[in-house]
């Protein structure tokens, strides 16, 4: 009639294999006291050897076998059935393992190929700072000569607006890389 009598266990479907708690020997007893489980509950006793140890002691209640044979019997299957378990855990274990050394080996390329690119990127940076860098030394000799040699006064400022010119372009550049690496 689906009355609430008692609870004797409880059942997780959302973790993998699915977490059943269940007092065997309280199921057991209902089992003989003539309760009927619904299917989902049928099949939990099925799974956890409720209905099995049933099966093996109605064979000693009508004498087919002994109490220590049933014992037997029920410890062999029951020993199969964890192994089948251990089994899928493994499995389980072993293809997580599988996965995340991929994701490693994945993100270890990725990395490797970031890496490359920045020390590329950093390398022209370099090479186009390493021209404007030689040009104002040149610029500091020249001013330098033109100050020892005492011309005009003129003289001097040709070369420092010489640089200025030099280095507008690569200030130009470095603004269009940092757009290029934004983007």
């Amino acid at each position: 009639d689906g009355k609430y009598i008692e609870r004797i266990g409880s059942y997780n479907p959302n973790t993998h294999p699915a977490t059943i708690t269940l007092d065997f020997e309280r199921a057991l007893y209902w089992l003989q006291t003539g309760a009927q489980p619904s299917d989902t509950v049928r099949n939990i006793l099925s799974d956890e050897g409720v209905l099995m140890k049933k099966h093996l002691l109605g064979g000693v209640a009508k004498g087919a076998f002994d109490e220590a044979e049933a014992e037997k019997r029920f410890e062999a299957w029951k020993n199969n059935k964890l192994q089948a378990t251990q089994s899928l855990k493994s499995k389980d274990a072993e293809k997580q393992r599988a996965e995340e050394k991929a994701r490693l080996d994945a993100e270890k390329e990725v990395n490797k190929t970031r890496s490359e690119a920045l020390a590329k990127k950093k390398a022209e940076e370099e090479a186009a700072n390493a021209p404007v860098v030689e040009a104002a030394e040149a610029t500091e000799t020249v001013v330098e000569d033109v100050s020892e040699t005492e011309v005009k006064a003129e003289t001097p400022e040709a070369p420092v607006a010489e640089s200025t010119v030099a280095e507008a372009p690569v200030a130009e550049e470095k603004a269009e890389d940092k757009k290029e690496s934004a983007e």
